[in-house]
């Protein structure tokens, strides 16, 4: 019989373990874009003096002037030479050729070609805004727009206005005459404020200060209380008994509007509140 092999049994040493670190790579950190400047529209201009004016010519200075760059953190000369591709003089190369800069019957026409006249009048000139100014129909349109919706809204609220806030505006605009006004009178002359100045209508209807002053002369006029002669004192009527002196400088309707809003003037006002609705 054949003999059994006895299968011999290897010892491995013992491995240590080994523990890999993962790699932590860092993100990336993408460059911020650097903001784009403004490109320069290239169009026809139209630049008008201000004030309306229109003389049949007027030249503005084309030489001679500085505008400071922010930038390079410096005055820099300009000049307006039809020759040059710059209005700064220190890019100037060869000879200038100073060109004048006249407006003829109060406006200027610049073509889209003269782009370094259209620059300078429009950036770089001292006089910009305060002389003249370039024409930009959207901004004006714009405006115009703001204007009418300010209009609508005070409109709005005109129409739905109560008698006793209406009558305390109109005072503001029209001062006594308002107290002669009938109630008809008074809601159309309050609509055409409205429509001719809105902006002032709607800073009057939130002004808590316009209803307390019409209130005062209100109460004047009724024989409740009185102003001094020398427009220092408000008075009792029946008594002369002061109610409020009015401080130095101070329009004494305006002064007795804020004092009605104290804890003393409040007491006063229900007085003469009861007293006008009595």
């Amino acid at each position: 019989m054949a003999k059994k092999q006895t299968a011999k049994t290897v010892e491995v040493a013992p491995q240590e373990a080994v523990i890999e670190t993962p790699v932590v790579k860092a993100p990336k950190v993408e460059a911020k874009p650097e903001p784009k400047k403004p490109k320069w529209e290239i169009k026809d201009r139209v630049y008008f003096l201000k004030g309306n004016k229109k003389p049949l010519s007027k030249a503005i200075k084309a030489a001679g002037i500085y505008y400071f760059d922010e930038g390079k953190g410096y005055e820099r000369e300009i000049k307006y030479c039809e020759n040059q591709q710059t209005p700064f003089v220190d890019e100037m190369k060869g000879d200038q050729r100073l060109s004048h800069i006249i407006f003829r019957n109060g406006a200027l026409h610049v073509p889209k070609n003269k782009t370094v006249l259209q620059k300078l009048l429009s950036l770089y000139h001292p006089q910009r805004d305060k002389v003249f100014f370039e024409h930009k129909p959207q901004v004006v349109a714009e405006n115009e727009l703001d204007w009418l919706e300010f209009e609508v809204e005070a409109l709005t609220i005109a129409r739905s206005m109560d008698i006793d806030m209406a009558e305390a505006i109109m005072r503001v605009e029209k001062g006594s005459e308002v107290t002669k006004m009938s109630s008809k009178e008074l809601r159309r002359d309050l609509l055409l404020f409205a429509r001719s100045n809105p902006k002032l209508f709607l800073e009057l209807t939130t002004d808590d200060n316009v209803q307390l002053r019409n209130f005062g002369i209100k109460a004047t006029e009724a024989g409740v209380i009185k102003l001094s002669p020398d427009q220092r004192n408000f008075l009792w009527s029946t008594n002369d008994r002061k109610i409020m002196t009015v401080p130095f400088d101070e329009h004494p309707y305006s002064a007795l509007a804020a004092w009605f809003k104290t804890d003393e003037g409040m007491e006063i006002y229900s007085n003469i509140e009861k007293r006008l609705n009595a």
